[in-house]
């Protein structure tokens, strides 16, 4: 009994398996693992940002030949995703039009604005600015589009508003460049350069129609800080003063020079007393000083004239440009004829109260008299000629110095 206990005993335990020898046993099995599951696709998330797009032309006019050339602008409307789904569900934008007052405001702030020339090159190209106003239906249904797409992008309509003076006026006109004025305002102080800057502006612009006079002062208008001008130095006689406009006669110059050499009749200039060395050579200067002297000349063309002025601070240059209808006139101007000629007298000495102990300024460069004459040539198309003699009379100047009270040049001690 003893033995088959035993037995049955041995017999219920496994049986050792064996691989190529008879006592090795394998390491215990280790425990399964549940499979991963399966990694979910990863989801594209929708647009939150829409870029509005719009192309629209702007003419351009040059050798007196259209094209129009266009412009590309784009805005970005931000959206979220709740906003995305709202529009989605509404089947609508409105819940979006408070986003897009603010991109309508900002395209619609351009206004039309008449033409102006731009040197390009050798070349006088033309070109207006038309105003922009958003077509919100067309613009708002291509939206709405976009959004149910899923696209980035949704084009926005523009309607076009042109100025009066537009291109297409500009080429049944026949506008192109007549003439140009330059001078140089180098070594000018700060006040009169800002009076040039703010007196160019004034005329900068103006439209004369045919027939009709161009005047000066009038363009300028009112002389003053209120308007714009800075104080300065004012010289008469012997007296020191400050006025406002002091270099006014620096645009009107250069004014001048444009209508003389664009062959226009000029039906009033006067000469400076002296020469002004600012203006280089003689004769061709033109003195202002409301309402005793003005600058006026006469647009004797078929078509209507406009005056561009610009100005190069660092430079220290004035242009003006006159455009119009040209007329086929030829005009030569003679170099200046001088006769007479005195030499500069001594420099006057005048006070300034501002004026610390020991210090000098000048004022005003010294220049020698002399009687100048410019002769202007002008052939017309119908084959006449015209010739006049511009005369300018200009006193020996010795230029002034300021000085403080109580220097001893002022009782004329050199």
């Amino acid at each position: 009994m003893a033995l088959l206990l035993l037995g049955a005993l041995v017999a219920c335990r496994p049986a050792p398996q064996t691989s190529g020898t008879s006592n090795a046993t394998l390491p215990p099995t280790a425990p399964l693992k549940a499979a991963a599951p399966p990694k979910a696709p990863k989801t594209v998330p929708q647009p939150t940002n829409i870029q509005l797009l719009w192309s629209v032309p702007e003419p351009v006019l040059s050798g007196g030949q259209i094209s129009r050339p266009l412009v590309h602008r784009s805005l970005t409307l931000p959206l979220s995703t709740q906003q995305v789904s709202q529009v989605k569900t509404a089947g609508s934008v409105d819940l979006l039009r408070p986003a897009l007052m603010p991109l309508y405001d900002q395209i619609e702030a351009r206004k039309p604005r008449e033409l102006r020339f731009f040197r390009q090159g050798k070349r006088w190209i033309a070109q207006a600015q038309t105003g922009w106003k958003v077509d919100r239906a067309a613009t708002e249904a291509a939206l709405l589009r976009a959004v149910q797409r899923g696209d980035s992008r949704s084009a926005l309509s523009v309607r076009l508003v042109a100025p009066p003076r537009n291109v297409a006026w500009a080429a049944a006109e026949g506008l192109a460049y007549l003439g140009t004025g330059e001078s140089s305002f180098a070594g000018s102080p700060d006040f009169r350069i800002e009076n040039v800057r703010v007196g160019a502006s004034r005329v900068h612009g103006r439209w004369v129609a045919p027939g009709a006079e161009f005047n000066f002062n009038a363009s300028i208008g009112p002389i003053s800080a209120g308007t714009g001008f800075r104080q300065g130095y004012v010289v008469t006689g012997n007296t020191l003063s400050v006025e406002d406009g002091g270099g006014l006669c620096q645009v009107s110059t250069t004014v001048f020079r444009a209508a003389f050499r664009a062959g226009l009749p000029i039906t009033e200039r006067h000469a400076h007393s002296y020469q002004v060395g600012y203006y280089g050579a003689p004769g061709l200067d033109a003195a202002v000083y409301a309402p005793a002297k003005n600058l006026r000349w006469r647009n004797d063309t078929a078509g209507v004239l406009l005056v561009q002025a610009d100005w190069d601070i660092p430079a220290a240059r004035l242009s003006v440009h006159l455009f119009g209808r040209p007329d086929g006139r030829q005009v030569q101007i003679g170099a200046p004829e001088l006769s007479g000629t005195r030499t500069a007298p001594p420099p006057t000495f005048i006070a300034d109260s501002k004026m610390a102990a020991g210090t000098v300024r000048r004022i005003d460069m010294p220049a020698a008299g002399a009687q100048v004459s410019v002769v202007r040539q002008i052939k017309f198309a119908d084959g006449r000629t015209r010739q006049e003699r511009l005369s300018s009379s200009y006193r020996a100047w010795g230029g002034v110095f300021a000085v403080p009270p109580g220097d001893a040049r002022l009782r004329g001690v050199q």
